[in-house]
């Protein structure tokens, strides 16, 4: 296994890790496979988190986000989502760019012009019917 590969592992868990119910260990394998092939595309991973949200519920993360990097900033809730969005807002709770597709898998990218803190706020709009909540992780990556 390569360095990289090894140090990947430990950042964002192993697969089998019982600290995540089912629906969010799909969700965040799926997100792991966009965050790895990222990586041969350049993008390193700034952070990675995972939730459940129930239906119109949001969770926001507060980044730092630096002057000459380029963001990707990604989620990809499992099947009990059927849209989920991503906001990015500045402090003053100005919305800086927002994801506007109607799918389980939004994903935004912004390059700051000046170094400053941002949240990023997920939102879980519409569940699947029946669906009481879903695993909705986040990744926010650089390069």
């Amino acid at each position: 296994m390569t360095a990289l590969r090894v140090l990947f592992a430990a950042l964002v868990g192993a697969a089998s890790s019982s600290a995540f119910a089912g629906d969010e260990l799909e969700a965040e394998t799926c997100l792991r496979t966009k965050v790895w092939d990222g990586y041969a595309e350049g993008w390193g991973i700034r952070t990675m988190t995972t939730t459940s949200l129930d239906s119109g519920a949001t969770r926001n993360y507060l980044v730092t986000l630096y002057k000459g990097n380029d963001y990707f900033i990604r989620s990809c809730a499992d099947k009990n989502a059927k849209n989920v969005d991503l906001y990015l807002y500045d402090l003053n709770g100005k919305v800086v760019k927002q994801d506007s597709t109607v799918d389980r898998e939004p994903s935004l990218q912004f390059t700051p012009t000046e170094t400053g803190s941002y949240y990023v706020v997920v939102h879980a709009r519409e569940l699947a019917d029946g669906q009481k909540n879903a695993g909705v992780p986040m990744a926010v990556t650089y390069k």
